[in-house]
Protein backbone atom coordinates (compact mmCIF):
# COMPACT_ATOMS: atom_id res chain seq x y z
CA UNK A 1 0.00 0.00 0.00
CA UNK A 2 2.70 2.08 0.76
CA UNK A 3 3.79 2.66 -2.72
CA UNK A 4 0.49 2.74 -4.19
CA UNK A 5 -0.57 5.98 -1.88
CA UNK A 6 2.77 7.09 -2.70
CA UNK A 7 2.05 6.99 -6.72
CA UNK A 8 -1.00 8.27 -5.60
CA UNK A 9 -0.17 11.03 -3.98
CA UNK A 10 2.57 12.22 -7.07
CA UNK A 11 -0.14 11.62 -10.09
CA UNK A 12 -2.30 14.46 -7.72
CA UNK A 13 0.34 16.88 -7.42
CA UNK A 14 1.99 16.55 -10.89
CA UNK A 15 -0.86 19.13 -12.53
CA UNK A 16 -0.49 21.41 -9.88
CA UNK A 17 3.60 21.44 -10.32
CA UNK A 18 2.07 21.88 -14.08
CA UNK A 19 0.26 25.02 -13.49
CA UNK A 20 3.42 26.44 -11.06
CA UNK A 21 5.22 25.84 -13.92
CA UNK A 22 3.49 27.46 -16.54
CA UNK A 23 2.97 30.48 -13.93
CA UNK A 24 6.69 30.92 -13.45
CA UNK A 25 7.05 31.15 -17.33
CA UNK A 26 4.57 33.90 -17.29
CA UNK A 27 6.07 35.78 -14.23
CA UNK A 28 9.86 35.52 -16.48
CA UNK A 29 8.06 36.98 -19.33
CA UNK A 30 10.01 40.13 -20.42
CA UNK A 31 6.85 41.97 -20.62
CA UNK A 32 6.43 41.00 -16.46
CA UNK A 33 10.05 41.31 -16.03
CA UNK A 34 10.49 45.17 -17.16
CA UNK A 35 8.19 45.92 -13.98
CA UNK A 36 11.47 44.80 -11.73
CA UNK A 37 9.08 44.20 -8.60
CA UNK A 38 11.00 42.26 -5.83
CA UNK A 39 7.29 41.13 -4.30
CA UNK A 40 6.78 39.23 -7.94
CA UNK A 41 10.33 38.01 -7.98
CA UNK A 42 9.68 36.13 -4.61
CA UNK A 43 6.52 34.68 -6.08
CA UNK A 44 7.92 33.33 -9.36
CA UNK A 45 10.82 31.78 -7.11
CA UNK A 46 8.05 30.21 -4.53
CA UNK A 47 6.73 28.75 -7.99
CA UNK A 48 9.37 27.40 -9.28
CA UNK A 49 9.93 25.82 -6.43
CA UNK A 50 6.75 24.73 -5.76
CA UNK A 51 7.08 23.02 -9.31
CA UNK A 52 10.37 21.14 -8.72
CA UNK A 53 9.27 19.63 -5.62
CA UNK A 54 8.29 15.96 -6.75
CA UNK A 55 11.03 12.93 -7.88
CA UNK A 56 11.81 11.67 -11.09
CA UNK A 57 12.58 8.28 -11.90
CA UNK A 58 14.48 8.24 -14.68
CA UNK A 59 18.38 8.36 -15.22
CA UNK A 60 19.39 11.66 -15.41
CA UNK A 61 22.36 12.67 -18.03
CA UNK A 62 25.77 12.04 -17.28
CA UNK A 63 26.35 14.80 -19.48
CA UNK A 64 30.07 14.06 -19.89
CA UNK A 65 30.55 15.47 -23.80
CA UNK A 66 34.22 15.95 -24.09
CA UNK A 67 37.54 15.15 -21.98
CA UNK A 68 40.39 16.56 -22.43
CA UNK A 69 43.43 14.19 -23.65
CA UNK A 70 46.47 15.49 -24.35
CA UNK A 71 45.93 19.33 -24.52
CA UNK A 72 42.86 19.04 -26.83
CA UNK A 73 38.97 18.36 -26.07
CA UNK A 74 37.97 14.86 -27.37
CA UNK A 75 34.43 14.40 -28.04
CA UNK A 76 32.44 11.55 -25.79
CA UNK A 77 29.92 9.04 -26.40
CA UNK A 78 28.10 7.23 -24.03
CA UNK A 79 28.13 3.27 -25.47
CA UNK A 80 25.73 0.10 -24.09
CA UNK A 81 28.19 -2.33 -24.95
CA UNK A 82 26.24 -5.48 -22.92
CA UNK A 83 23.05 -4.98 -21.49
CA UNK A 84 20.68 -7.18 -18.91
CA UNK A 85 17.21 -6.21 -18.04
CA UNK A 86 19.05 -4.95 -14.92
CA UNK A 87 21.58 -2.87 -16.34
CA UNK A 88 23.85 -1.86 -18.75
CA UNK A 89 27.34 -2.05 -18.81
CA UNK A 90 28.07 1.66 -20.20
CA UNK A 91 31.20 2.88 -22.13
CA UNK A 92 32.36 6.37 -22.45
CA UNK A 93 33.93 6.02 -25.58
CA UNK A 94 36.59 8.27 -26.96
CA UNK A 95 37.23 9.66 -29.99
CA UNK A 96 40.29 10.42 -32.00
CA UNK A 97 42.75 8.94 -28.98
CA UNK A 98 46.13 8.04 -30.49
CA UNK A 99 47.38 5.34 -27.81
CA UNK A 100 45.26 2.56 -25.67
CA UNK A 101 44.27 3.21 -22.52
CA UNK A 102 43.97 1.21 -19.18
CA UNK A 103 40.24 -0.02 -19.06
CA UNK A 104 38.29 0.61 -15.62
CA UNK A 105 35.37 -0.65 -14.47
CA UNK A 106 33.61 1.59 -12.14
CA UNK A 107 30.95 -0.63 -9.84
CA UNK A 108 27.97 1.96 -8.51
CA UNK A 109 26.18 1.82 -5.73
CA UNK A 110 22.14 0.12 -6.14
CA UNK A 111 20.90 2.42 -3.12
CA UNK A 112 18.47 4.63 -4.52
CA UNK A 113 20.00 6.83 -6.77
CA UNK A 114 21.44 6.82 -10.28
CA UNK A 115 24.92 5.70 -11.62
CA UNK A 116 24.98 9.11 -12.11
CA UNK A 117 25.79 10.05 -9.22
CA UNK A 118 29.36 9.35 -10.21
CA UNK A 119 29.42 11.61 -12.89
CA UNK A 120 32.55 13.28 -11.34
CA UNK A 121 34.27 10.05 -10.71
CA UNK A 122 34.20 8.81 -13.86
CA UNK A 123 35.22 12.56 -15.45
CA UNK A 124 37.95 12.49 -13.45
CA UNK A 125 38.75 8.65 -14.37
CA UNK A 126 38.27 9.30 -18.33
CA UNK A 127 41.09 11.64 -19.62
CA UNK A 128 43.81 8.80 -19.04
CA UNK A 129 41.49 5.28 -18.75
CA UNK A 130 38.62 4.02 -21.01
CA UNK A 131 36.10 3.64 -18.35
CA UNK A 132 32.88 1.89 -18.12
CA UNK A 133 30.42 1.81 -15.61
CA UNK A 134 27.38 -0.71 -14.48
CA UNK A 135 24.40 1.57 -15.36
CA UNK A 136 22.06 -0.52 -12.80
CA UNK A 137 18.19 0.16 -14.24
CA UNK A 138 15.54 1.41 -11.98
CA UNK A 139 13.85 -2.08 -10.69
CA UNK A 140 10.17 -0.43 -11.40
CA UNK A 141 10.76 -0.42 -15.10
CA UNK A 142 12.04 -4.47 -14.89
CA UNK A 143 9.52 -7.02 -15.99
CA UNK A 144 8.70 -9.79 -13.60
CA UNK A 145 9.55 -11.99 -16.81
CA UNK A 146 12.92 -11.13 -16.03
CA UNK A 147 13.08 -13.22 -12.82
CA UNK A 148 15.17 -12.35 -9.33
CA UNK A 149 18.14 -9.75 -8.56
CA UNK A 150 19.47 -10.75 -5.81
CA UNK A 151 23.57 -10.43 -4.12
CA UNK A 152 24.82 -13.52 -6.27
CA UNK A 153 22.94 -11.82 -9.19
CA UNK A 154 24.67 -8.25 -8.68
CA UNK A 155 28.14 -10.44 -8.39
CA UNK A 156 27.30 -12.20 -11.97
CA UNK A 157 26.72 -8.96 -13.17
CA UNK A 158 30.16 -8.00 -12.28
CA UNK A 159 31.62 -10.88 -13.29
CA UNK A 160 29.71 -10.84 -16.76
CA UNK A 161 30.80 -6.83 -17.00
CA UNK A 162 34.68 -7.86 -16.25
CA UNK A 163 34.51 -10.48 -18.99
CA UNK A 164 33.30 -7.98 -21.51
CA UNK A 165 36.22 -6.16 -21.11
CA UNK A 166 38.37 -8.81 -21.05
CA UNK A 167 41.60 -9.63 -19.51
CA UNK A 168 43.88 -7.04 -18.10
CA UNK A 169 41.07 -4.32 -16.89
CA UNK A 170 40.55 -2.95 -13.65
CA UNK A 171 37.63 -2.63 -11.28
CA UNK A 172 36.67 0.56 -8.79
CA UNK A 173 34.03 -0.10 -6.91
CA UNK A 174 32.74 2.91 -5.04
CA UNK A 175 30.77 2.66 -1.66
CA UNK A 176 27.77 0.52 -1.16
CA UNK A 177 28.89 -2.75 -3.60
CA UNK A 178 32.15 -3.26 -2.37
CA UNK A 179 31.59 -5.97 -1.00
CA UNK A 180 29.67 -7.61 -3.91
CA UNK A 181 32.76 -6.69 -6.17
CA UNK A 182 35.35 -8.13 -3.78
CA UNK A 183 33.12 -11.14 -3.76
CA UNK A 184 33.23 -10.97 -7.37
CA UNK A 185 36.74 -11.11 -7.68
CA UNK A 186 37.12 -13.72 -5.32
CA UNK A 187 34.69 -16.00 -7.17
CA UNK A 188 36.89 -15.26 -10.15
CA UNK A 189 39.92 -15.93 -9.01
CA UNK A 190 39.06 -19.29 -7.31
CA UNK A 191 38.03 -20.33 -11.19
CA UNK A 192 40.84 -18.52 -12.61
CA UNK A 193 38.72 -16.66 -14.64
CA UNK A 194 40.96 -15.22 -17.03
CA UNK A 195 39.15 -11.97 -16.58
CA UNK A 196 39.85 -11.32 -13.23
CA UNK A 197 40.77 -7.94 -12.88
CA UNK A 198 44.76 -6.53 -12.82
CA UNK A 199 43.62 -4.32 -9.78
CA UNK A 200 41.03 -4.04 -7.71
CA UNK A 201 40.10 -0.09 -6.10
CA UNK A 202 37.45 -0.16 -3.32
CA UNK A 203 36.39 2.95 -1.61
CA UNK A 204 34.25 3.66 0.92
CA UNK A 205 32.55 0.31 1.27
CA UNK A 206 31.43 -1.39 3.65
CA UNK A 207 33.59 -4.64 4.14
CA UNK A 208 33.10 -4.84 7.59
CA UNK A 209 30.57 -3.09 9.44
CA UNK A 210 31.42 -3.96 12.76
CA UNK A 211 34.54 -1.50 12.62
CA UNK A 212 33.56 1.80 14.61
CA UNK A 213 29.76 0.99 13.38
CA UNK A 214 28.11 4.17 12.48
CA UNK A 215 24.52 5.14 13.08
CA UNK A 216 23.45 3.49 9.50
CA UNK A 217 25.08 -0.15 10.58
CA UNK A 218 22.98 0.51 14.12
CA UNK A 219 20.16 0.78 12.50
CA UNK A 220 20.57 -2.56 10.44
CA UNK A 221 21.66 -4.22 13.64
CA UNK A 222 18.88 -2.83 15.59
CA UNK A 223 16.09 -4.39 13.45
CA UNK A 224 15.37 -7.75 12.13
CA UNK A 225 15.42 -8.46 8.24
CA UNK A 226 11.95 -9.60 8.86
CA UNK A 227 11.09 -5.57 10.04
CA UNK A 228 13.00 -4.12 7.09
CA UNK A 229 10.87 -6.57 4.87
CA UNK A 230 7.31 -5.90 6.53
CA UNK A 231 8.20 -2.06 6.81
CA UNK A 232 10.67 -0.75 3.79
CA UNK A 233 9.32 -3.33 0.88
CA UNK A 234 6.46 -2.76 -1.45
CA UNK A 235 4.97 -3.91 -4.68
CA UNK A 236 5.56 -1.98 -7.92
CA UNK A 237 1.78 -0.67 -8.72
CA UNK A 238 -0.14 -0.73 -12.17
CA UNK A 239 0.94 1.42 -14.97
CA UNK A 240 4.81 0.41 -14.73
CA UNK A 241 6.64 -2.38 -16.68
CA UNK A 242 7.78 -4.11 -13.26
CA UNK A 243 4.21 -3.92 -12.00
CA UNK A 244 3.55 -6.17 -9.14
CA UNK A 245 7.64 -6.10 -8.46
CA UNK A 246 8.81 -6.36 -4.71
CA UNK A 247 11.05 -3.58 -4.08
CA UNK A 248 12.63 -1.29 -1.72
CA UNK A 249 11.17 2.46 -3.40
CA UNK A 250 14.10 5.03 -3.92
CA UNK A 251 11.19 7.53 -2.45
CA UNK A 252 12.28 5.52 1.10
CA UNK A 253 15.79 5.85 0.78
CA UNK A 254 15.80 9.39 -0.12
CA UNK A 255 13.92 9.78 2.54
CA UNK A 256 16.40 8.19 5.18
CA UNK A 257 18.82 10.10 3.88
CA UNK A 258 17.08 13.47 4.24
CA UNK A 259 15.82 12.70 7.56
CA UNK A 260 19.82 11.97 8.42
CA UNK A 261 20.26 15.90 8.54
CA UNK A 262 16.72 17.91 7.49
CA UNK A 263 17.65 20.88 8.69
CA UNK A 264 20.21 21.22 5.86
CA UNK A 265 18.12 20.45 3.37
CA UNK A 266 15.47 23.03 4.52
CA UNK A 267 18.47 25.86 4.49
CA UNK A 268 19.35 24.93 1.64
CA UNK A 269 16.30 25.32 -0.40
CA UNK A 270 15.48 28.83 1.84
CA UNK A 271 18.52 29.93 0.30
CA UNK A 272 17.66 28.67 -3.04
CA UNK A 273 14.56 31.00 -2.79
CA UNK A 274 16.29 33.67 -2.15
CA UNK A 275 18.89 32.92 -5.04
CA UNK A 276 16.54 32.93 -7.46
CA UNK A 277 14.03 35.94 -6.34
CA UNK A 278 17.32 38.10 -6.13
CA UNK A 279 18.77 37.03 -9.64
CA UNK A 280 21.91 34.99 -8.28
CA UNK A 281 21.76 32.36 -11.15
CA UNK A 282 24.99 30.68 -10.75
CA UNK A 283 24.57 29.47 -6.80
CA UNK A 284 20.62 28.48 -7.30
CA UNK A 285 22.00 26.90 -10.96
CA UNK A 286 24.56 24.93 -8.51
CA UNK A 287 21.99 24.16 -5.66
CA UNK A 288 19.37 23.36 -8.73
CA UNK A 289 21.57 20.71 -10.50
CA UNK A 290 22.54 19.07 -7.16
CA UNK A 291 18.69 18.35 -6.27
CA UNK A 292 18.05 17.08 -9.95
CA UNK A 293 20.46 14.40 -9.21
CA UNK A 294 19.31 13.97 -5.28
CA UNK A 295 15.35 13.47 -6.32
CA UNK A 296 16.47 11.18 -9.44
CA UNK A 297 15.20 7.71 -7.27
CA UNK A 298 15.80 4.64 -8.42
CA UNK A 299 14.02 1.77 -7.01
CA UNK A 300 16.09 -1.98 -5.78
CA UNK A 301 14.54 -5.45 -6.01
CA UNK A 302 13.28 -6.62 -2.82
CA UNK A 303 15.89 -9.72 -2.75
CA UNK A 304 19.03 -7.30 -3.46
CA UNK A 305 18.20 -5.02 -0.73
CA UNK A 306 17.21 -7.49 1.95
CA UNK A 307 20.14 -9.96 1.13
CA UNK A 308 22.80 -6.99 1.24
CA UNK A 309 21.57 -5.88 4.91
CA UNK A 310 21.39 -9.40 6.42
CA UNK A 311 24.37 -10.93 4.83
CA UNK A 312 26.43 -7.57 4.78
CA UNK A 313 25.52 -5.62 7.47
CA UNK A 314 23.82 -7.91 10.09
CA UNK A 315 25.36 -10.99 9.12
CA UNK A 316 29.03 -9.90 8.41
CA UNK A 317 29.52 -12.68 6.63
CA UNK A 318 32.61 -11.04 4.23
CA UNK A 319 34.81 -11.03 6.57
CA UNK A 320 33.69 -14.37 8.76
CA UNK A 321 34.95 -16.22 5.47
CA UNK A 322 30.84 -17.64 5.96
CA UNK A 323 30.17 -15.88 2.42
CA UNK A 324 28.50 -17.63 -0.33
CA UNK A 325 28.04 -17.47 -3.98
CA UNK A 326 25.42 -19.84 -5.49
CA UNK A 327 26.10 -21.99 -2.68
CA UNK A 328 29.35 -22.00 -3.21
CA UNK A 329 32.18 -20.22 -0.26
CA UNK A 330 33.83 -16.99 -1.21
CA UNK A 331 37.08 -16.94 -0.33
CA UNK A 332 39.05 -14.29 -0.43
CA UNK A 333 42.43 -15.67 -0.06
CA UNK A 334 42.03 -17.19 -3.29
CA UNK A 335 42.50 -13.52 -4.71
CA UNK A 336 46.73 -13.61 -5.81
CA UNK A 337 47.19 -11.57 -8.80
CA UNK A 338 44.56 -8.45 -8.22
CA UNK A 339 46.65 -5.75 -6.42
CA UNK A 340 44.54 -3.87 -4.06
CA UNK A 341 43.96 -1.02 -2.92
CA UNK A 342 41.35 0.47 -0.59
CA UNK A 343 40.48 4.38 0.19
CA UNK A 344 38.38 5.59 3.55
CA UNK A 345 37.97 9.53 4.44
CA UNK A 346 38.32 10.42 8.01
CA UNK A 347 35.16 11.82 8.49
CA UNK A 348 32.85 9.58 7.04
CA UNK A 349 29.74 8.96 8.37
CA UNK A 350 28.27 5.79 6.69
CA UNK A 351 30.98 3.80 5.79
CA UNK A 352 33.43 4.81 8.62
CA UNK A 353 37.50 4.55 9.09
CA UNK A 354 38.02 0.26 9.07
CA UNK A 355 35.35 -0.61 7.36
CA UNK A 356 37.35 -0.58 4.10
CA UNK A 357 40.76 -1.53 5.29
CA UNK A 358 39.21 -4.91 6.19
CA UNK A 359 39.91 -5.56 2.86
CA UNK A 360 43.86 -5.86 3.29
CA UNK A 361 43.74 -8.42 6.45
CA UNK A 362 41.24 -10.58 3.82
CA UNK A 363 43.82 -10.69 0.61
CA UNK A 364 45.89 -13.21 2.53
CA UNK A 365 47.70 -14.42 -0.61
CA UNK A 366 48.18 -11.37 -2.15
CA UNK A 367 51.87 -9.81 -1.73
CA UNK A 368 51.98 -6.97 0.15
CA UNK A 369 53.82 -4.77 -2.95
CA UNK A 370 50.72 -5.32 -4.46
CA UNK A 371 48.72 -3.63 -1.49
CA UNK A 372 48.00 -0.47 -0.49
CA UNK A 373 45.64 1.81 1.83
CA UNK A 374 44.73 5.49 1.60
CA UNK A 375 43.10 6.93 4.34
CA UNK A 376 41.94 10.58 3.15
CA UNK A 377 42.17 13.87 6.01
CA UNK A 378 39.47 16.07 5.99
CA UNK A 379 36.56 14.13 3.63
CA UNK A 380 33.36 12.84 4.34
CA UNK A 381 31.78 9.91 2.44
CA UNK A 382 30.86 11.55 -1.20
CA UNK A 383 34.66 13.66 -0.70
CA UNK A 384 36.38 10.19 -1.12
CA UNK A 385 34.71 10.06 -4.43
CA UNK A 386 33.79 13.58 -5.81
CA UNK A 387 35.05 16.58 -5.33
CA UNK A 388 38.61 19.04 -5.01
CA UNK A 389 39.89 16.44 -2.80
CA UNK A 390 39.53 12.69 -4.71
CA UNK A 391 40.85 14.64 -8.18
CA UNK A 392 43.76 16.16 -6.45
CA UNK A 393 45.05 13.81 -3.89
CA UNK A 394 43.11 10.78 -3.81
CA UNK A 395 42.95 10.02 -8.42
CA UNK A 396 46.47 10.00 -8.19
CA UNK A 397 47.07 7.49 -6.04
CA UNK A 398 44.08 5.33 -8.16
CA UNK A 399 45.65 6.22 -11.31
CA UNK A 400 49.26 4.67 -9.88
CA UNK A 401 47.77 1.89 -8.65
CA UNK A 402 46.05 0.91 -12.28
CA UNK A 403 49.32 1.89 -14.15
CA UNK A 404 51.49 -0.12 -11.63
CA UNK A 405 49.49 -3.20 -12.66
CA UNK A 406 48.86 -2.62 -16.20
Amino acid sequence: MMYYAYQAQADLMKPWRAVANAAVSFLNNPLVTQFDSATLNHWSAALELFSRAGLTHGRPPFGIDTVHVDGEDVPVHEEAAFSTPFGTLLRFKKEHVSSEQPRVLVVAPLSGHFATLLRNTVAVLLPDHDVYITDWHNARDVSLDAGRFGFDEYVDHVIRFLEELGPGAHLVSVCQPCAHAFAAVAVMAATDNPAQPASMTLMAGPIDTRINPTTVNELATTHSIEWFEKNLISRVPAGFAGAGRRVYPGFVQLTAFMSMNPKRHIDTHVDLLGHIATGNIERAEATKTFYDEYFAVLDLTAEFYLETVNLVFQKHLLPQGLLTWHGERVDPAAIRRTALLTVEGEKDDICSVGQTLAAQDLCTSIRPYKKRHHLQAGVGHYGVFSGSRWAGQIYPIVRNMILAND
